[in-house]
């Protein structure tokens, strides 16, 4: 989106915790570009340093946050015009983080007098998921609406990107790898592109009291087992390559054997999350009540698959050559 002097954004302070991550980074260009004055709060916000070129001067700044802590909290949404909460985790404390950890941002939030509030959770969340990843998010959507009844909070699915660790780490293991196994072969995911999430974050934060107090599913246009996202990748690629679709006794006993190692394909939980699968229950809005058109990963795959090809852009797409 191209800066504009009358978006609603434009000289607001917009504070961004957990920002130096995969989706804060991508958040970062669609604010910017509205003219919001940013500020990316995170534990470690050097990892997001190389957002400050994007902006004009003095328009980001950085700070370092824990939202364990409250006091740590305040400091850092203090003067904010709005908040976003891109905080999340797979292991850890998970509650500290992402369930109280939620309602302890909405506080500060509101304590700050921030005017919004757009909490990014996940497709699929619920209070007795047997997955504490699943059951913390549901729990800190539940203590955010209550800190901060106007709050928007948003499920993506999966998110892709070019600079993604989900379909670019299929496409660097198909590239490397003769024989590939697939966990959850049949699992259905809708996976959503990055830039249409910040888009909808940009938007939400635009109109709280059109977008506030309301809970959106973001998914892309189309749905793809594991198994056909592999083998799309490898089309890209322009790779033969054997894979193997994994019954869940092999997938379930690989998990609970290696899962604690480091470095471990998948865990135990993880697992449980990708069988379970990524789609949205079409029971709350999502993009087209925000106005937005999501794009599919079939438009970029191509673009993106030419660095795992054989002699990168200089290859073909021709598998038997590969």
């Amino acid at each position: 989106m191209s800066q504009s002097s009358t978006d609603s954004l434009s000289g607001k302070i917009i504070t961004v915790l957990g920002g130096s991550g995969f989706l804060g980074k991508h958040l970062a260009q669609e604010l910017l570009s509205r003219g919001a004055r940013l500020r990316i709060a995170s534990r470690n916000p050097q990892r997001a340093f190389a957002i400050r070129p994007l902006g004009a001067l003095g328009q980001v700044q950085f700070a370092r946050v824990d939202v364990t802590k409250p006091a740590s909290l305040a400091n850092a949404l203090a003067g904010s015009d709005a908040v976003v909460n891109l905080v999340g985790a797979f292991t850890g404390d998970l509650d500290a983080v992402q369930g109280s950890g939620a309602g302890r941002v909405a506080t500060a939030a509101k304590a700050a007098g921030a005017a919004a509030l757009v909490h990014i959770s996940a497709l699929g969340v619920r209070a007795d998921s047997g997955v504490s990843y699943a059951r913390t998010k549901a729990a800190g959507e539940e203590l955010i609406r209550v800190a901060f009844p106007g709050a928007t909070i948003m499920r993506p699915s999966i998110m892709f990107g070019p600079d993604d660790h989900f379909v670019m780490m299929f496409g660097d293991l198909i590239a490397r790898m003769p024989i590939l196994p697939v966990f959850a072969p049949q699992a259905k995911l809708q996976p959503v592109f990055v830039d249409d999430v910040a888009e909808a974050i940009g938007r939400a934060l635009a109109d709280p009291l059109t977008h506030g107090n309301r809970t959106y599913e973001l998914a892309g246009p189309e749905v793809v087992t594991m198994l056909e996202l592999n083998e799309r990748i490898a089309a890209a690629e322009g790779r033969s390559r054997s894979l193997i679709a994994l019954p869940d006794a092999v997938s379930g006993a690989l998990a609970a054997l290696t899962g604690w190692l480091p470095g471990a394909p998948i865990t135990s939980d993880q697992l449980k999350l990708l069988k379970a699968g990524s789609l949205p229950s079409g029971d709350l809005p999502g993009f087209a009540d925000l106005g937005i058109s999501p794009r599919p990963l079939e438009l970029f795959l191509d673009r993106w698959m030419i660095q795992f090809r054989k002699h990168g852009r200089f290859g073909t797409k021709d598998v038997s050559a590969a």
